[in-house]
């Protein structure tokens, strides 16, 4: 079974990915060299799941590669310790002298790639590598190599080059300078092998849909868009390019795929190519299987539209509809818009219409964002909504519910959500709540709720001018303040949750036993630093407050003048935000027993009062002088 095939299965409990904040999330899909023994590969599944914090998603076990593909998720430390210990496992269970199977191979643990899901960059994936990769090299003494993002040389990036001659060549590998390994012994494991351990990107599989069921059409197009392009022909190409008549090179005669030009020797041809298209033919080339040496007689390629996009045309009986099935291996540079985009037109030359789309598995809030924010922009219309919102719009854009439903909690990775138990409560339960006799919520959570009501209303002074004619020259400029609001608006839900879980920590002190002199000593520290927390927290209210007033006098000058009254209103809310927070910011800080922090908070507080009130007294002589216009 194909990986991607099971993934709406491995969300089903979709808890790690929400909450009240984003969390940041990384996905392992490490390879193992077992796919025979269910009892090896449960003991490395056991592995993984012994490390709380982590997911195990999937396991699918391959009888004829002998090999497993594991993948499982959770934030970088757990995940971390989970693959290490699903490595250290398979080095105990695997003998590498005695495998075989058709998959190229040259460890136990044959590869093991870490991916950014939600909240992480790249950059954070290659360092969790180069982490691994190291205490990999020290406590189990396997060679390993770094590949992709994590490589520490261009010549290691690639996997086909790091695998190359496999574990039957891996001794000899290792006797080379230029093979050293990154980490561990440049000796042969004869048991273990080696491990490639990199960093990569989210794929995404994604398959556009056609009102055909002929696939000779979705590979028409497939093969357009794709990175590794297409026979180059002549003749009866329009619209049509596949009947057309191939072009083959031929002896001192080398035809570039992308125009009429032709060469006399392919240096001439790479020569043109490079001065064109400031690409590299050889490695065009190479890349798809030929030999730039020895192309006479080979087909001529023509250049995909995009890369790190691979399509192929096929039909789906349940659909009774031909796709276009793609595997986007890098979102980041070519994302779903695009290819969906670029189909679509190459559908409409051919008098083929373009349905719709589909996700299979799922897709992360930032790839499913940039689309949502492709066509916002497009139509003109705020960018600065919220999440769900911005992701509605790429599902209705996309066409993703085509010919499946769209859940966009169970198929949105990494989606933001405001889950605390307070945010999550009906206004009039919550005001309930704040009634009772109980120290939270208190003012801390009300300051940072009203701070978030200013955003949303900055928010909405914004959104109510964007798609009016007399505002379009500021569209930019107001997306650009939606934006922000949205930002603050939900970091402030979060506060409100945040303020209570910060005192909870001083009740947590209070309550710790006093019995002996050093429960004393240890109840005192506690409740301090709980104090500290609770200073802190509300602190960080007021400057999200602080920043909530910028944007109200912002949305007042520019925005739509019919509704400054909002404006008005979101900045007396703000104001009642930052007042509000250094109130409980004041009232915890001479608990914390530090005299020095005191201090430095009590500068910062009084010139955040001074600020807020002088901003706020502005904006409301703004917007009472408009009353009066």
């Amino acid at each position: 079974m194909p990986w991607w095939a099971t993934l709406v299965k491995w969300y089903s409990s979709f808890q790690i990915f929400r909450g009240n904040t984003v969390k940041t999330i990384i996905e392992c899909v490490p390879n193992f060299s077992e796919g025979r023994d269910l009892s090896v590969i449960k003991q490395i599944a056991d592995a993984i799941e012994s490390v709380r914090g982590v997911e195990l998603l999937d396991v699918d076990p391959g009888e004829s590669t002998n090999r497993t593909v594991v993948t499982f998720i959770g934030e970088p430390e757990p995940v971390k310790e989970a693959a290490f210990r699903a490595v250290a496992k398979a080095a105990d269970l695997i003998d590498m002298s005695r495998h075989s199977g058709e998959h190229a191979r040259f460890g136990a643990t044959d590869v093991c790639p870490f991916v950014p899901v939600a909240g992480a960059t790249m950059d954070d994936c290659a360092r969790i590598a180069r982490e691994v990769g190291e205490r990999i090299g020290e406590e189990l003494a396997i060679p390993v190599y770094l590949y992709e993002h994590a490589a520490s040389s261009p010549e290691r990036r690639n996997l086909a080059t790091v695998r190359a001659g496999e574990y039957e060549g891996l001794q000899k590998k290792l006797s080379k300078p230029e093979w050293k390994p990154d980490f561990g012994p440049a000796e042969f494991n004869a048991r273990s092998g080696a491990i490639a351990v990199g960093a990569r990107e989210f794929l995404i599989a994604y398959n556009i849909n056609l009102n055909t069921t002929d696939r000779r059409y979705a590979n028409e197009i497939a093969y357009e868009i794709r990175e590794r392009g297409r026979w180059k022909r002549i003749g009866n190409t329009e619209p049509f390019y596949y009947k057309g008549e191939v072009v083959y090179f031929e002896k001192e005669r080398f035809p570039d795929g992308n125009s009429d030009y032709v060469a006399s020797s392919f240096a001439e041809l790479a020569s043109f190519y490079k001065q064109q298209y400031g690409k590299d033919l050889a490695q065009r080339y190479e890349s798809i299987g030929l030999d730039p040496e020895n192309l006479t007689g080979c087909p001529v390629y023509k250049d995909g539209l995009f890369t790190q996009l691979k399509a192929i045309g096929w039909v789906v009986e349940d659909y009774q509809c031909a796709q276009i099935s793609i595997n986007l291996t890098d979102y980041t540079v070519t994302p779903m818009h695009k290819a969906y985009d670029a189909a679509r037109e190459l559908a409409n030359h051919r008098g083929i219409t373009v349905t719709g789309s589909e996700v299979v598995g799922v897709v992360p809030y930032d790839a499913i964002r940039a689309s949502g924010l492709h066509y916002l922009r497009k139509m003109m219309k705020s960018t600065g909504i919220p999440a769900r919102d911005v992701v509605t719009s790429a599902v209705q854009s996309l066409g993703l519910a085509d010919v499946a439903p769209f859940d966009i909690d169970r198929k949105v990775v990494g989606l933001p959500a405001q889950d605390g138990p307070l945010v999550n409560r009906k206004v009039a339960d919550f005001v309930d709540e704040v009634s009772r006799d109980t120290p939270a919520p208190g003012g801390g959570s009300i300051a940072a709720l009203a701070g978030a009501i200013g955003a949303a209303l900055a928010s909405m002074v914004v959104n109510l001018s964007i798609g009016k004619g007399e505002y379009d020259d500021r569209y930019a400029v107001l997306c650009e303040l939606a934006e922000k609001a949205q930002d603050l608006k939900d970091q402030l839900l979060r506060a409100v949750d945040e303020d209570t879980e910060a005192f909870n920590e001083v009740i947590a002190g209070m309550r710790m036993a006093k019995d002996t002199a050093d429960q004393q000593a240890a109840r005192a520290a506690a409740i301090r630093a709980g104090y500290r927390t609770a200073s802190e927290v509300p602190m960080r209210t007021a400057k999200l407050c602080r920043l909530v007033l910028d944007l109200c006098e912002q949305a007042a000058n520019i925005g739509n003048q019919a509704v400054m009254s909002d404006a008005g209103v979101g900045a007396l809310m703000a104001l009642a935000g930052v007042q509000g927070a250094i109130h409980n910011v004041r009232i915890n800080l001479p608990h914390t027993g530090d005299d020095d922090f005191i201090a430095a908070m009590e500068t910062d507080l009084d010139a955040l009062v001074s600020q807020s009130r002088s901003l706020c007294d502005k904006i409301q002589e703004k917007v009472e002088a408009g009353f009066r216009a």
